[in-house]
């Protein structure tokens, strides 16, 4: 019989890291959608805390891709800006499985080291 020490049974439940291009995710929301500075770098960091909680990996059976990610901005109405795009799109996730408000925007602070 195969024996496992512990460590590597506690390396083997743990689900495998997932990853966002945040300097490519970033560049191509700016050049899809604007935005300032600020903008960019809450939803930036808001789509690499979404990705790396594995929940919609979990949820749609599929990693989140930059592309997919972008995709699904472009959906919301034509008017909206960069945080209401991402906001809509996380009230859309929200409704169809549940638990994604904590990913919306609430607020942004234009200071160093704030929404990064």
């Amino acid at each position: 019989m195969f024996t496992l020490h512990k460590s590597a049974r506690v390396l083997l439940l743990e689900p495998p890291r997932l990853y966002v291009d945040t300097t490519r995710l970033k560049h191509t929301l700016n050049q899809e959608f604007g935005g300032t500075e600020a903008e960019l770098r809450v939803v930036t960091r808001q789509a690499r805390d979404l990705v790396d909680s594995g929940q919609t990996a979990s949820d749609r059976g599929h990693e989140l891709t930059v592309d997919e990610l972008v995709s699904h901005l472009h959906d919301a109405p034509d008017e909206s800006d960069l945080i209401q795009r991402w906001n809509w799109w996380m009230g859309a996730l929200d409704v169809s499985y549940g638990g994604y408000e904590r990913f919306s925007v609430r607020f942004i602070r234009d200071e160093p080291g704030v929404n990064t």
